[in-house]
């Protein structure tokens, strides 16, 4: 049973309509209560009645921080390319201004955060695969179900204007009745089979990376990273809860996520750290080259010392490491990194992996560190705006969010983003998966084919499509 405390957030609600109808602006009064501890996935099932298109769903690798979104009070959405990290974030901060917040634990991803990301390429023309998420878009929650190192949060945020009045108290009362007697009802399940798998183009993929590895041998171009879809179709509707289920026992040590808008769901289970925030720290990852996991774990290590060994994932490796390190530099006034490339062992494939930790320079912020780090040579290439030039001259495909910045910031300007790989896009009864690969001069097109089959694997398993 939670019990929610009202007199706050009544107290807030007045206070905001007065503020609302001094300044003719919205106020946003966000009110954080501890709870007793919910499954986060049950949270977000709880949301599939009431709030079914607005839902998100964050776990951090470590499993420090688990983030549930549902509805939405405000979305900050764009599709101008120019200085569009800078917008976002301009928007964020106007919001939060004048909120009203009533939060005395102070930890990171408790109280009003925004939760979305930004695509691959606003530049690439949109296809309709893409047409329900905007190039820029953030939601900030209605209800937000938070879980920080075992800490369970309930922050409820509420818009007011000036044309509202105190019912507004009983209409937020309520939905959270409704929302948290949901919370005792069964996981909604269906069993759904996968009835086709259509890979798009393979072959014409192939004949672009031997295109691009004779480019590469000509110079300027280092590093092209080139991603391809896979579209499958089953029986029924898939249900996203499920999904999140599997990826939550099969892929413990990754990013897992889901971020629905307008019926549509972008859901995956990523290795890779972009950037985290907490107060002046900065924490990114080089995660690039990859091999597959051994069936023995002599074969497991024999694989992992091939890959540490190897002159092409080694070549990738360090384009990564070099470029992080430098976009670093420019914000923070130290930067540190280990002197030995380390392996990252996922389920289905081990990584090449390097940490990088910097403090900031004074009013450094997250998104102008994610803006200069997107893409990392991992999923873009090098020198990095001509190698996403030459993507968006020669990829057929619409990666929309797929290998862009994910994740959040809260009000206190902390939080935490991922490279949006190993996803996939649910669409009713059809779901399109992404994968990519870094195509240097010596790369062989048959072995970077097999490369994203690999990498297909996780999300086509959480579906499904291939058994455990």
């Amino acid at each position: 049973m939670v019990t929610i405390q009202e007199t706050e957030l009544k107290e807030g609600i007045l206070d905001a309509i007065q503020r609302a109808k001094a300044s003719s602006k919205p106020v946003l009064v966000s009110e954080v209560q501890e709870i007793n501890h919910i499954e986060p996935l049950s949270f977000f099932a709880a949301g599939h009645e009431l709030f079914l298109g607005e839902r998100f769903f964050w776990k951090d690798p470590s499993d420090e921080t688990f983030i549930v979104g549902l509805g939405i009070c405000k979305q900050i959405q764009s599709d101008q390319a120019a200085d569009r990290f800078f917008h976002v974030e301009e928007e964020w901060n106007s919001f939060i201004q004048d909120a009203i917040i009533y939060n005395r634990f102070q930890l990171n991803g408790v109280g009003p955060l925004m939760f979305g990301g930004f695509s691959f390429d606003p530049i690439k023309e949109k296809t309709k695969l893409w047409a329900k998420y905007s190039d820029s878009l953030f939601h900030i929650p209605r209800f937000m179900y938070s879980v920080i190192n075992g800490q369970a949060f309930l922050t409820t945020n509420v818009v007011c204007t000036q044309n509202d009045d105190l019912s507004l108290v009983e209409i937020v009362r309520g939905e959270r009745e409704s929302l948290f007697s949901l919370l005792t009802a069964d996981r909604y399940q269906e069993n759904y089979e996968l009835v086709s798998e259509k890979e798009i183009k393979p072959n014409e993929w192939k004949e672009t990376v031997s295109a691009i590895t004779n480019e590469l041998k000509k110079g300027p171009l280092k590093k092209v990273v080139l991603a391809r879809e896979t579209r499958l179709l089953f029986n029924k509707f898939i249900q996203t809860e499920q999904v999140l289920e599997n990826l939550l026992k099969l892929q413990r040590e990754s990013f897992v996520f889901a971020f629905e808008s307008n019926g549509d769901c972008f859901i995956g289970a990523s290795p890779e750290r972009l950037v985290k925030k907490s107060g002046t720290s900065f924490l990114t990852t080089c995660l690039a080259g990859s091999i597959a996991r051994g069936k023995t774990e002599e074969e497991d290590q024999l694989l992992g010392k091939t890959l540490l060994a190897d002159p092409k994932n080694l070549i990738e490796h360090q384009y990564v490491v070099q470029m992080i390190k430098e976009a670093m530099g420019t914000v923070c006034e130290e930067v540190t990194l280990p002197k030995k490339t380390q392996l990252l062992k996922m389920r289905d494939i081990q990584h090449l992996y390097t940490p990088v930790i910097g403090k900031a320079k004074k009013d450094t912020s997250l998104l102008l560190l994610v803006d200069r780090l997107h893409p990392t040579p991992a999923l873009g290439g090098l020198p990095k705006e001509q190698a996403v030039e030459k993507i968006r001259e020669v990829e057929d495909l619409d990666r929309g969010f797929y290998g862009a910045p994910l994740g959040w910031v809260d009000y206190q300007r902390n939080g935490e983003f991922a490279v949006s790989i190993r996803s996939g896009l649910i669409q009713g009864d059809e779901v399109s998966i992404f994968a990519g690969c870094g195509v240097v001069e010596d790369s062989n097109p048959d072995s970077e084919y097999i490369e994203t089959k690999i990498k297909f694997r996780p999300m086509l398993t959480a579906l499904g499509g291939v058994k455990q």
